[in-house]
């Protein structure tokens, strides 16, 4: 099968939101009482602690980037810094949203999935993005490419919940292809430690009808995706497209999951592939 080769174009996809919130809503609005307790690969979060989450992400970005309103100021030094704002951020607000009735959380998040759908479309997606996409390696992010992570969070956390109760995922390509594409533009700043001969290839091909083709390649500088390869790869790595969301959001341990992928070439290359983690964590 030939793949598609992707990660050197913008992802436009703020009209994306509206469709995967609209099935987070549906999904939640279906959902059995005793539903709402069911663990996910979430480490500890059980189905309401990943819809608190996605309510609050939601709540605090329209505050923090809509509203300009900020209640504190936190210094951030180091990523383990921003690793450490994150996780407390994102551990107080399930704390409190967790506490809701279903219905109370399935309305409010219809509001806030309204509002911040209207926002991501209000935006310039070249301008400046209020927020950069660190797990890239990035200092200032375009606008396009938060939406793009907005994207990648709101698809993910969705799909373990469906996980988690066993229902239809959203594998679907104009849905999944985006997500699969933003987690990807991790790839080098992933590589940027990992010395090789100018010119190297890193083929990583996810398969299935939402996947394509990417090519990492060692650049006199920097590694860098590249729509056409300069030489044959020097590593291939072929990954399912229902294991990959799960590899790039630390949803699953790698060495169970290695049994799935296939890696032909250098085999370090293609291991340092499989460790990439496309979620602040």
């Amino acid at each position: 099968m030939s793949y598609q080769t992707l990660g050197c174009e913008p992802i436009l996809c703020a009209h994306l939101l509206r469709e995967v919130d609209g099935r987070l809503l549906k999904l939640l609005s279906s959902l059995a009482l005793e539903e709402w307790d069911s663990d996910t690969t979430a480490g500890s979060w059980r189905v309401r602690d990943v819809a608190a989450h996605l309510l609050d992400t939601a709540l605090r970005k329209l505050s923090l980037v809509r509203d300009s309103c900020s209640v504190e100021a936190v210094p951030i030094r180091s990523p383990q810094d921003l690793v450490a704002l994150v996780n407390r951020l994102n551990r107080e607000g399930v704390t409190i949203y967790r506490r809701l009735s279903p219905a109370l959380l399935i309305e409010l998040m219809n509001l806030a999935c309204q509002q911040s759908a209207l926002f991501h479309e209000s935006l310039d997606p070249f301008a400046p993005a209020a927020f950069s996409v660190s797990w890239a390696g990035e200092d200032h992010s375009c606008n396009w490419f938060d939406t793009a992570r907005e994207l990648t969070e709101r698809w993910h956390h969705q799909q373990q919940i469906r996980l988690a109760l066993n229902r239809p995922g959203i594998l679907i390509p104009d849905l999944y292809q985006p997500v699969l594409d933003c987690f990807v533009r991790g790839l080098p700043s992933h590589f940027q430690q990992i010395e090789a001969p100018v010119g190297t290839v890193v083929n990583l091909e996810i398969s299935g009808n939402c996947g394509g083709r990417w090519l990492l390649n060692r650049g006199p500088a920097a590694w860098r995706l590249v729509k056409e390869a300069p030489q044959p790869a020097t590593s291939k790595v072929t990954v399912p497209q229902d294991l990959a969301w799960r590899l790039f959001t630390k949803g699953i341990d790698r060495e169970p999951a290695r049994a799935a992928v296939q890696i032909e070439g250098d085999q370090m290359l293609g291991e340092h592939v499989l460790r990439l983690t496309a979620i602040v964590a």
